[in-house]
């Protein structure tokens, strides 16, 4: 599908008081991903590191969700409800988007 995106948004794991469970990933990916975006997603486990606003380099795992989804308005709000959503839940700074014009086929 010509018009379509490739979405790919970076996610730490450190929170207050311990780190992002595999089982709470689970869980987000659940109730915060999925229903956004039934058609399907991707994920897989990083490690990464960034410069906080407070000027500190962090180290930290990290999760990569990939989303592949038609170029729309109700696709962006939901990409954009989706890293809101994980901001809150796990208290974080930042959640890292990156944005790319796609070209997709599935057989």
């Amino acid at each position: 599908r010509i018009g379509s995106q490739r979405v790919v948004i970076t996610v730490g794991t450190n929170k207050p008081g311990g780190v992002v469970s595999t089982d709470e990933w689970q869980d987000f990916l659940a109730t915060g991903v999925t229903p956004r975006f039934p058609q399907g997603i991707t994920s897989w486990r990083a490690s990464g590191q960034w410069r906080s606003e407070a000027g500190k380099l962090e180290h930290e795992a990290s999760y990569v969700l990939q989303l592949v989804h038609a170029n729309s308005a109700d696709t962006e709000r939901a990409v954009r409800e989706v890293m809101t959503d994980y901001r809150k839940r796990f208290e974080q700074e930042a959640v890292l988007r990156v944005r790319l014009p796609a070209c997709v086929s599935l057989r």
